[in-house]
């Protein structure tokens, strides 16, 4: 379902989600950000991006929720590759906030795919944007190698994310956010620590590594 979502100035964005973040953000990222937020509000009445029950808690819920993965990524440099990109969280956020990381974002749906790209386009990032869907059997143009994984809205089975698994780093990690209930993990991972959500006691990031 297709929602409107409020016109939030420039100013009043930054303090809500600098308030969301776990860390500083530097004026460019935040600029970045509300790009993304812009231009999520222009979609969102055509297409449907963010559902109804949290169109009032865009900064806060999907913001804040995929901000909440920077700890997860200290370094300078990387490749992390997002599934099911959707309206963009977390991937695009953490593009944004690392600058210096390689980003892939992965959206089955076309019409999501195209508004992916509009975003980056707006946002000056420089994200690839895949339009496949993710088997067992991993598509073409897939990326080879990468250091991070990120799912946020998408269930996958253990046998594809097991073979999304095989093409990380010798120390790569997969960060699930996850509810209650922990989803099937690939074989020969194990969950290394998890990072509670502000605001919820049940949703929280699950970090993935090599047993």
């Amino acid at each position: 379902m297709a929602v409107a979502l409020p016109e939030i100035p420039p100013a009043a964005f930054a303090e809500a989600v600098r308030a969301a973040a776990p860390e500083p953000l530097p004026s460019e990222t935040v600029d970045r950000l509300h790009a993304h937020y812009e231009e999520l509000r222009r979609w969102s009445t055509r297409l449907s991006l963010i559902g109804p029950g949290t169109a009032a808690e865009v900064v806060e819920r999907h913001f804040g929720e995929s901000l909440a993965a920077l700890p997860h990524l200290p370094e300078p440099v990387g490749r992390l590759v997002d599934l099911g990109s959707g309206a963009g969280f977390p991937g695009l956020v953490l593009a944004a906030a690392r600058p210096g990381w390689e980003v892939t974002l992965v959206e089955a749906q076309e019409r999501k795919w195209a508004f992916l790209q509009a975003v980056a386009r707006r946002a000056g990032l420089s994200c690839r944007c895949l339009n496949v869907r993710v088997a067992a059997l991993l598509p073409p143009g897939f990326p080879d190698a990468y250091e991070v994984v990120t799912v946020r809205a998408l269930r996958l089975p253990p046998d594809t994310l097991a073979a999304v698994a095989e093409r990380l780093s010798p120390a790569g990690r997969l960060l699930l956010w996850a509810g209650t209930e922990a989803p099937p993990l690939p074989s020969g991972w194990v969950v290394a620590g998890e990072t509670p959500l502000s605001g919820s006691v049940a949703r929280r990031i699950l970090r993935l590594e090599r047993a």
